[in-house]
């Protein structure tokens, strides 16, 4: 046997002992960190969610050499492409998703098997990581280690890890998602990062409607994909999330515009700009509240085209479902930040 296959091996015991050893000792959330309990997420507060994930992420950097921010943006990135009628039931704390087949195996005759010894005779990926004789979904430990005895194959430590993104995904769009939450999460250094803020400040003067489908004539014959915030020259844009600057610059459309993506995979499009705050690049890390920009009235022609409609923030949203963005109606996201905002703002006073 090689020195790469005992390593290797030993690797995965030490992982499988760990997670075993944990199973239990965190009271409070199913799996991995105790008793199961029918609906966990109404009886335990997210903050120790968070904390229980990222001691459970930081152990496994420790045994691998896989960063813990990396780990993270692979484990959000399929929680973002979860749906409601996804069976089984998540797991509390890992969001790693495997289909049927990947996990039972192609040809097995149980899509729904969790017997670990006849997930191996049809060749399919899931493990028991917890000892307790199953190989469940459902389960966190049961997710990490079939994950990480994937990723091992193709060698330790952070080379390993990205071919086995590459083979997992085979879509580059997946692999930039991931590398733009790795570096959210890097430069947070934490998980809980979901906080929101209004586009524009709550002290300043604005108005806004839902105008969602209405018709648009510039450029073609078009239904309106945002709501539009309306507000003197000059107010503040600001961030409405954790996230990362995607684009940045000219749209004949959007005129001075840009694009955050955040980290639950939604693009928020800030369009009509009079200018943007000084130093911002395409690639740079932002944070709820923090400026962007300023209310305009650019776009609909040339580089520079102002004044063609009254000053106002056109916002967009996006959603990526791994293969495209589709645009569905902000105005419900936009009352209740500017709500969280204002219960901010009166509790600070």
């Amino acid at each position: 046997m090689s020195i790469h296959k005992r390593r290797t091996r030993l690797i995965l015991a030490i992982v499988a002992a760990l997670l075993v050893s944990m199973a239990g000792k965190l009271p409070g959330i199913p799996g991995i960190l105790g008793e199961v309990k029918a609906e966990p997420a109404k009886t335990e507060p997210v903050e120790d969610i968070y904390k229980n994930r990222m001691e459970l992420l930081q152990r496994i950097s420790q045994l691998t050499a896989i960063p813990w921010y990396e780990l993270a943006a692979v484990d959000q990135y399929d929680r973002t492409l979860r749906k409601k009628s996804d069976t089984p039931a998540p797991a509390p704390l890992v969001g790693l998703r495997y289909t049927d087949p990947e996990w039972a195996g192609l040809v097995n005759p149980d899509a729904g098997d969790t017997n670990p010894l006849s997930i191996l005779v049809f060749d399919g990926k899931g493990r028991d990581g917890n000892g307790n004789g199953t190989a469940n979904r459902s389960e966190d430990e049961d997710l990490l280690r079939t994950f990480m005895e994937e990723t091992l194959k193709h060698g330790e430590g952070i080379e390993g890890w990205h071919k086995e993104l590459a083979k997992r995904y085979e879509n580059p769009r997946a692999l930039e998602r991931i590398a733009q939450f790795s570096a959210i999460y890097l430069k947070f250094g934490r998980l809980d990062l979901n906080r929101y803020a209004f586009p524009l400040p709550i002290s300043s003067s604005y108005s806004y409607r839902s105008t969602w489908g209405d018709r648009r004539g510039w450029g073609g014959r078009r239904i309106h994909e945002g709501t539009d915030l309306f507000a003197g020259y000059g107010v503040p844009v600001r961030s409405t999330c954790y996230g990362i600057i995607e684009q940045k610059g000219w749209n004949p459309f959007g005129g001075w515009r840009i694009g955050i993506r955040d980290l639950n995979n939604r693009y928020h499009y800030y369009a009509h700009l009079s200018g943007y705050a000084k130093g911002l690049q395409q690639g740079d890390i932002v944070e709820p509240g923090q400026t962007l920009g300023w209310v305009g009235s650019s776009g609909y022609g040339k580089p520079g085209t102002s004044g063609k409609f009254p000053p106002h923030l056109h916002f967009g949203l996006y959603k990526d479902n791994g293969h495209k963005d589709w645009a569905y109606d902000p105005y419900p996201s936009l009352k209740r930040w500017e709500r969280e905002d204002r219960k901010r703002l009166n509790h600070k006073d």
